[in-house]
């Protein structure tokens, strides 16, 4: 129920600006998998605008693309904006793109993520950690 009330108030914000008179824009967004350019359905696309101290701003809204990874949404009002892109089986993206035209178009790559290492881990052919070492006699 807080994320219902969280976009409507993004909604809310934006729609405000907009009735304001100032130029607004219109983002489309196509997100693919960075290692074959397929695209990913269903990833959020949370938008945050960003003052001018480059912080993040309350309010924003969140996206999420169709079977060919696309998104679209008008009325974006001009300024600083924080894209996030989020799916599972992928690196979370961010950036923050300067609004700044009437229409703009967005292409984000989502990685895989990378491999985890840990000092924890067992290293093959050595001894493991929590093992008693023997002690020729």
């Amino acid at each position: 129920m807080k994320r219902f009330w969280t976009i409507a108030v993004g909604w809310i914000v934006l729609g405000a600006w907009a009735w304001a008179g100032e130029p607004t824009s219109a983002l489309s967004f196509l997100v693919v998998k960075e290692d074959n350019g397929k695209p990913v359905r269903n990833a959020a696309v949370v938008l945050h605008p960003v003052n001018t101290h480059g912080k993040q701003g309350r309010g924003g809204f969140e996206l999420k693309t169709d079977s060919d990874g696309k998104t679209h949404f008008e009325g974006v009002p001009y300024g600083k904006l924080r894209v996030q892109v989020l799916a599972p089986g992928f690196q979370t993206y961010g950036e923050d793109y300067e609004i700044d035209s009437g229409a703009k178009d967005i292409v984000v790559k989502l990685k895989r993520p990378q491999k985890q290492y840990s000092i924890y881990d067992d290293v093959p052919g050595e001894p493991k950690k929590d093992a008693p070492s023997e002690k020729p006699q």
